[in-house]
């Protein structure tokens, strides 16, 4: 994974630190493989343990062996999506050859990742939709992504505008999410697409900006 990639990440991390994960075997890989498809396309509180075993053809005691818990099986499934995004992402980031193509990369790189992977909208709003409460194992990994996001937008804009990064980085995660969100439900075709091209005018606003000492125009 890309240095950048871990630097965001410590940055994001929090106090609490990280949940716990498993080490997988092939087996558990079947059974997590299962009920991932399954606590997207239904939702985390529809599928029950008994689900996902018949779905990955195990036991049902394989996979209290395995993991422990239905919790620890919803911590790993968001981890491991958690993970497989920023994998995606950190191709479209490096690419960008500024910072202004650098931030709308990781608008583009979320949308072509919705076409690909999350026609039902974030897993991580919609897992929120269903665990909020702090004492849930994977209340960490949901509240954690959306950390390393802002982090992501901070860092990002920092090279654009440093002393108004905290705010713009706060602007940049509101569009984003409220793409996601609105590309989730349907209301309207493009969404991630519009708010990127909001994030594009706030973006070129800030860049007209009379720069303050440190600040570059680029």
């Amino acid at each position: 994974m890309s240095d950048w990639v871990s630097e965001i990440a410590k940055a994001a991390t929090g106090s609490g630190g990280a949940p716990r994960r498993i080490v997988m075997t092939p087996g558990a890989q079947r059974a997590l493989d299962a009920a991932s498809a399954l606590f997207y396309e239904r939702g985390i509180h529809a599928v029950g343990v008994d689900l996902i075993a018949a779905e990955a053809g195990v036991a049902k005691k394989t996979l209290y062996d395995r993991f422990g818990s239905k919790e620890q099986i919803v911590v790993e499934y968001l981890a491991a999506r958690d993970e497989r995004w920023q994998v995606f992402l950190a191709p479209y980031v490096e690419a960008a050859t500024t910072p202004r193509t650098r931030i709308l990369a990781v608008f583009d790189a979320s949308r072509d990742w919705a076409d690909e992977n999350s026609t039902k909208g974030c897993s991580m709003v919609n897992a929120h939709a269903e665990i909020s409460d702090p004492a849930h194992p994977a209340y960490q990994v949901i509240t954690g992504q959306k950390a390393w996001m802002l982090a992501l937008f901070t860092g990002l804009v920092r090279d654009i505008a440093p002393r108004r990064a905290a705010k713009l980085g706060r602007s940049l995660m509101l569009l984003h999410e409220g793409g996601l969100v609105a590309h989730g439900l349907g209301i309207f075709p493009d969404a991630i697409d519009h708010a990127r091209g909001e994030a594009a005018v706030l973006l070129d606003s800030a860049l007209r900006a009379a720069p303050t000492a440190g600040e570059k125009r680029r």
